[in-house]
């Protein structure tokens, strides 16, 4: 009879499940959590298990939150007009760091992908498609990211998108090709929010 794995065993395991995480940096963190005293271990524990009980999706953009709307989206001093339209609360994360943009976002939390069966209904596009009806928007900037599934996403949303009256613009091709947003260096990403065109 198979023994059952021991507390550190299944810490590996469990690490390993995260993505990027192969076996051998499962283990080096396995060790650095054990290395660590208790409080770090309590602290890390009470965080995973607040993720799930306290965090959310915002009912209006989609981005993950603790409170319901989001702080982003009931900021007074945004542009209600414009929505910025990008496919993970990461990619929320790299654009709010430029200080930049001003508008509100909606994250769709993933692109259109037919091989991996991810179809518009897996995606936050109903949600956006009500802001669309229900706000007085006035510009939506689609910033997939520019890969095969981005740019597919990014030509889904402008068909749906373009009978309503608002401006469709885009991040400019200057975005490399396979490259996703949270990965831009930040004056790349700055210019390509300066520079954004009709789609």
């Amino acid at each position: 009879m198979e023994s059952k794995a021991n507390p550190f065993e299944r810490l590996v395991h469990a690490l390993g499940r995260l993505p990027g995480i192969g076996e051998r940096s499962a283990l080096r963190l396995a060790f650095f959590i054990l290395k660590n005293k208790p409080e770090f271990a309590d602290d890390f524990a009470r965080a995973l298990q607040e993720l799930h009980a306290k965090m959310r999706f915002c009912s209006v953009c989609q981005n993950m939150t603790e409170v319901d709307p989001c702080p982003l989206c009931q900021d007074p001093k945004r542009d209600s007009k414009m929505v910025l339209v990008i496919e993970t609360p990461q990619d929320l994360l790299a654009i709010e760091r430029l200080h930049e943009f001003k508008g509100l976002y909606h994250v769709l939390h993933g692109a259109l992908s037919p091989i991996n069966g991810v179809t518009p209904e897996d995606l936050k596009i109903k949600e956006l498609l009500f802001r669309v009806q229900q706000q007085a928007l006035e510009e939506v900037i689609l910033a997939t990211n520019a890969n095969v599934e981005g740019e597919a996403t990014g030509l889904y949303l402008y068909k749906i998108l373009k009978p309503f009256d608002l401006r469709i613009t885009r991040l400019p091709s200057g975005v490399p090709v396979g490259a996703g947003i949270e990965y831009l260096d930040p004056l790349t990403l700055q210019r390509a929010l300066q520079t954004r065109h009709p789609f």
